[in-house]
């Protein structure tokens, strides 16, 4: 199963250009399915009111669903509310009603994670696309799995056994009840989502899709959201350059914006020249309908609905490599791919086990690979795209060579 998510810059033409890969699959006889948020802008585009409980048939092949996050929304507090009613109770608090629900900032990135999950569980598309935010926010909403996870692992760690044994007495010295093991069974229940979200965002087959115009500052946005989907090890398949103007027109007003046009493509290319680059032409409106996507099809929209097929099954293998250079030069290095980086708004720092790297406003906690926690952080180079951070084997943790036998 293909799933591609297409996010970009905000006005850029995202929400069109995923309608258009969505209806490129179907007219190819896939069995596609469009998720797309709560606006309107979705409905506009393709001239249907779309369904949130099921999907609406938009064309032979293609469905799509809208995400209602409100309505998610409500229904997990619910369900929470009810689970914690015993403590609820204890602190002498009043339930909330549902009719005085309002969802809270953030409730819409679990809600499109809920809905990814849902239907790449579902088995019944061979193709999903999903209309994603603005790529700064897709770039936070991929990574959520993984960091809620994470701060799971730390609040409530799985190695709770003794805590467990301890409750009754810690009840009685406290004089108040412990938390109980609904507490520990949503965590786990929590993991398990998180857990299967991830599977879904790591997969082989799950591929973003970036969508821009070509305007004078396209080049120098997209370079730090690059690096940041690299950090995140998330997988740009195709960049999508929406709204040209065709060339050699006689008009001075037109012929002037075309060549701007055409100088930020040449950026863009040369910004990106491990990804396929997509020509999108400008159709003198803004395309709504079938009929009128189906002209975005037959060109550059349509090709670029196959870049990034997936390789086979299993797991996409881990970008981060590390290279062994004991023999040479005395250290391993740790090798992160972070294509479009700058060294500037570049920060490294190491927390015991774990590594934290920033580029930009965006940043990933990673937990160092055995070999290398046994090792002191003795230096970083940026080159070429690569992070090099080079690590040197701490003589009091790193494992003695056998003495020689006489």
């Amino acid at each position: 199963m293909r799933t591609v998510l297409v996010t970009g810059a905000g006005g850029a033409g995202r929400t069109t250009l995923a309608a258009a890969t969505a209806l490129a699959g179907a007219r190819r006889g896939k069995r596609v399915l469009l998720l797309t948020t709560g606006s309107s802008a979705p409905e506009a585009v393709l001239c249907s009111r779309l369904g949130a409980d099921a999907t609406t048939p938009i064309a032979p092949g293609l469905h799509a669903r809208r995400i209602d996050s409100g309505d998610r929304f409500r229904q997990e507090f619910l369900a929470f509310q009810e689970r914690a009613g015993a403590a609820l109770d204890l602190l002498g608090a009043a339930p909330l009603d549902e009719d005085e629900l309002t969802e809270l900032p953030g409730s819409e990135a679990f809600a499109l994670l809920h809905a990814l999950r849902a239907e790449h569980a579902s088995d019944a598309w061979d193709l999903l696309v999903v209309d994603m935010p603005p790529a700064g926010e897709t770039i936070r909403l991929l990574a959520l799995p993984a960091q809620v996870r994470r701060y799971l692992r730390r609040l409530l760690p799985p190695e709770r056994q003794a805590a467990r044994a301890l409750r009754p007495v810690l009840a009685q010295l406290a004089g108040v009840p412990m938390p109980a093991q609904k507490l520990y069974e949503a965590a786990d229940r929590w993991e398990r989502e998180l857990a299967a979200v991830q599977r879904v965002i790591d997969a082989p087959g799950t591929s973003v899709r970036l969508v821009t115009d070509a305007g004078p500052v396209a080049a120098a946005g997209l370079r730090e959201l690059r690096a940041g989907l690299a950090l995140h090890g998330r997988r740009t398949d195709a960049l999508l350059v929406n709204r040209l103007l065709p060339t050699g027109s006689a008009d001075p007003f037109l012929a002037a914006l075309s060549g701007s046009q055409q100088t930020a493509l040449k950026a863009l290319r040369e910004e990106f020249p491990d990804v396929p680059v997509h020509e999108v032409p400008h159709l003198g409106r803004d395309p709504q309908g079938v009929e009128e996507l189906d002209e975005l099809i037959d060109g550059p929209a349509g090709e670029a609905d196959g870049a990034g097929e997936a390789d086979g099954d299993g797991a996409r293998p881990d970008p981060w490599t590390v290279e062994d250079r004991l023999a040479a030069d005395g250290i391993l290095l740790w090798r992160v791919p972070l294509p479009g980086a700058r060294r500037e708004g570049l920060g490294l720092v190491r927390r015991g086990d774990e590594i934290v790297v920033t580029v930009g406003p965006f940043r990933r906690i990673r937990t160092l690979p055995s070999a290398l926690r046994r090792c002191s952080v003795t230096g970083a180079g940026l080159r070429d795209g690569v992070l090099d951070i080079r690590f040197t084997p701490d003589p009091a943790l790193w494992p003695k060579s056998p003495a020689p036998s006489s």
